[in-house]
């Protein structure tokens, strides 16, 4: 479980959070919505220590970030707007590797995790593919996979579908649909809840550092527009 306690973030005396309380449950699919600037990117950085409160809490599996970060980062797999942001290597391989290659695993299970993760994503057979050759929506699932590899009890995914073509939308909810089912926690920060609502067991809306409700889908539709969201429907 990821648990959030009173967060409260500043930038240069700004308050980008304030106050924030949120829990998300093992296997639960949270969609974070909000308008630019609405803290939503702030808020999911704290989860595996990338951020550190001004104030409040935050706790993975019981344990808070700060105390522990190697294993809220083991457990806490973040996407990154960019995927280029995140990539480490040259290669497909190389990149996915990197996680489990850091945790100190064998070889043999790092090849084997790698392997899987690149399946996962139809990217079987591109590991020697450099990365910077790949398409935007390619380069996503690659990221993915470099998450999966690490095999984290929550996936955090930060505008995944930005400048994403509709087949490559269609694949990467596919992905999502999949680790959902087997389980996986998911939280999904968006600004743009068409390809999410409906699947989402919870939205969770912020407005100025706030949230401003955190209920099942059907439940904040007639806040969406307080949060400067647009209704998907």
């Amino acid at each position: 479980m990821i648990s959030v306690s009173s967060l409260v973030h500043e930038y240069d005396g700004v308050r980008a959070l304030d106050g924030v309380s949120l829990d998300v449950a093992d296997g639960e699919f949270v969609a974070v919505a909000g308008a630019n600037g609405s803290g939503k990117t702030t808020l999911v950085r704290h989860f595996n220590g990338l951020l550190e409160p001004d104030a409040g809490d935050v706790r993975v599996n019981g344990t808070p970030v700060s105390d522990d970060l190697v294993a809220a980062r083991a457990s806490v797999g973040m996407v990154f707007q960019d995927p280029r942001d995140q990539f480490v290597a040259g290669t497909v391989r190389e990149d996915v590797a990197f996680g489990p290659e850091n945790l100190g695993l064998p070889r043999e299970e790092v090849e084997e995790r790698v392997a899987a993760a690149l399946d996962a994503v139809n990217m079987t057979g591109r590991g020697d593919d450099l990365l910077s050759r790949l398409s935007g929506g390619e380069q996503e699932r690659v990221a993915i996979a470099g998450v999966l590899a690490m095999r984290p009890d929550h996936v955090v995914l930060d505008e995944p579908f930005t400048g994403l073509d509709q087949p490559a939308r269609e694949s990467v909810l596919d992905r999502l649909d999949a680790l959902h089912a087997a389980g996986t926690s998911l939280v999904v920060v968006t600004h743009d809840l068409r390809d999410v609502f409906e699947r989402a067991d919870r939205v969770c809306l912020l407005s100025d550092g706030r949230v401003l409700a955190d209920d099942p889908p059907a439940e904040v539709r007639d806040r969406l527009s307080a949060a400067s969201v647009r209704d998907p429907c």
